[in-house]
């Protein structure tokens, strides 16, 4: 890549993650003026993102890396950022439900009290999520992590309920053990490695008790924010106690910057090669492996539909923590794919319970009969999303589990795939009765007074969600067909070549 071409990587890069940081302050005085202006300039924002996010693709299509600091702040300790496949994927992936979630926001919001509040914050945590995925060291990687999980504080107490801030408290307290973790654990590999650049090579190449010590940092500051047993406590009561859009962003995109910062620690500051004959992915397996199948059963008890989808959320980070600990193509395939994966499915599903509760108030699961005739495209998105979730065919979620099966297959542990078989059957214990009610039983309120015949149709009003926030939510739903069993799948088809990548060395 000629300098001329770097330099304008770096410019985008640059504008991509200070737009909605710099737009916070605007959209947050532009509430003064007009609710249209604060709402317009926060779709704008994020639409932005979107669009250069997806105008870096020529420069990374064939293997293209951009590493550049952009300031010192003490010797080997800088502010610089990356542009490879991954950081673009996660980049545009984010940017993209953003967008949708943005849209939705507009008429969900609109009679729910600080919206003033509400979309500065959205935006902000945009920049923020965005700062994480092109951070070109861990030190940078750690400034935005800290800044997106301290502001994503407002998001989750935006209820501003005693319940909401007990998930709030417990969420900030978590996300301050796990920021302690990680600053220890990039405070080990400076002193072991002399610098934290993401761009020289494996940082810690020798095994060492200071290395393995780092590691479980690194686990817990990550995986905290994956989801990941035992640090997934905040999880269950942050997500239903958020707005809607807010519980899709931080389980469809916030979780996957925990996953996202062990990917640059397993290829990056070690090498895979390394935790392989040390035996540390082994910890890391097992943590996986209770988390999917923690996740699933918990959900199963669940009968709050946002809380049933927040442990889901739990067991399906899993999937992904279980494909990074297995060091082969098709595995670390699985695993970059199913982030894509749930990013669509989760996203569809929380809009749509979202909808649910906006239009009926209705949280409980058996409240839900007979939904599928009086909002048929919102049950019908949950509906298909839900099934992508357990993973039947031609939807994602059956790529990335098939993929992932594969990889535990190539490197000789079955046992992973009888996981993988046990969790997509608690999918299903805790989906179909969700929907099977939904569109083949009676309302109770219309069961009890309807004495026809068995064949006639009771007369239910449709009472359907706006079209703005329908539209959000039938995007996503048929992402889960058209990045599934597809010809020309362009997120498998960069999952496939960022496993190749990371495998590769990274680029180094």
């Amino acid at each position: 890549m000629d300098l001329l071409a770097e330099k304008t990587v770096v410019a985008i890069q640059i504008i991509i993650v200070l737009a909605p940081i710099i737009m916070t302050p605007v959209i947050m005085y532009s509430c003064r003026i007009s609710d249209k202006l604060r709402n317009g300039l926060s779709v704008a924002t994020a639409a932005i993102t979107f669009i250069l996010s997806l105008t870096l693709y020529p420069f990374i299509k064939n293997g293209g890396i951009v590493q550049l600091s952009l300031f010192e702040i003490l010797p080997n300790l800088e502010i610089s950022l990356r542009l490879d496949l991954l950081s673009f994927s996660l980049a545009a992936l984010a940017s993209f439900v953003w967008l949708l979630a943005t849209l939705y926001s507009l008429d969900y919001m609109a009679k729910e009290h600080a919206c003033g509040r509400y979309y500065p914050v959205l935006i902000f945590t945009l920049g923020s999520c965005l700062g994480i995925f092109f951070a070109g060291d861990l030190f940078s990687l750690f400034v935005f992590f800290e800044l997106m999980s301290i502001i994503a504080y407002i998001l989750v107490i935006h209820e501003q309920t005693e319940e909401a801030l007990k998930a709030g408290y417990k969420y900030l307290v978590m996300t301050i053990i796990g920021g302690l973790a990680l600053f220890f654990g990039i405070i080990i590999v400076f002193e072991l490695g002399g610098t934290v650049s993401l761009g020289v090579g494996p940082i810690i190449q020798e095994r060492s008790t200071l290395g393995l010590i780092a590691f479980i940092c690194f686990l817990i500051g990550f995986g905290m924010k994956a989801g990941m047993f035992p640090l997934h406590v905040w999880l269950p009561d942050a997500h239903p106690v958020a707005p809607s859009p807010a519980s899709a962003l931080l389980s469809g995109i916030m979780l996957k910057t925990g996953a996202y910062g062990l990917v640059r620690v397993i290829f990056f500051v070690y090498s895979y090669q390394l935790l392989q004959t040390s035996n540390w992915n082994d910890i890391l397996a097992v943590l996986a492996v209770i988390t999917i199948l923690l996740g699933s059963a918990v959900a199963l008890t669940q009968t709050d539909i946002k809380r049933r989808l927040a442990y889901s959320s739990i067991s399906q980070l899993g999937y992904v923590l279980l494909g990074l600990s297995i060091f082969n193509n098709n595995a670390i395939t699985g695993a970059i794919f199913h982030i894509f994966s749930h990013a669509f499915m989760k996203s569809a599903l929380f809009l749509a319970a979202g909808a649910i509760i906006w239009k009926t108030g209705k949280r409980n699961i058996a409240d839900f009969k007979g939904l599928g005739r009086q909002m048929p495209v919102t049950m019908g998105c949950f509906a298909l999303a839900a099934l992508a979730m357990i993973g039947i065919p031609p939807l994602n979620g059956f790529l990335s589990k098939w993929t992932l099966a594969l990889g535990a297959l190539d490197a000789g542990v079955p046992g992973f795939v009888l996981v993988l078989l046990i969790s997509s059957l608690l999918n299903a214990l805790y989906y179909l009765p969700i929907i099977i009610p939904a569109f083949f039983e009676l309302p109770d309120e219309l069961a009890a007074d309807h004495h026809a015949d068995e064949h006639d149709e009771p007369p239910v009003k449709i009472e359907e969600a706006t079209p703005l926030m329908l539209s959000a939510i039938v995007i996503l739903a048929l992402c889960t067909i058209f990045f599934g069993l597809t010809p020309n799948n362009i997120a498998f088809s960069l999952s496939r070549l960022t496993a190749v990548f990371l495998l590769g060395g990274g680029g180094f």
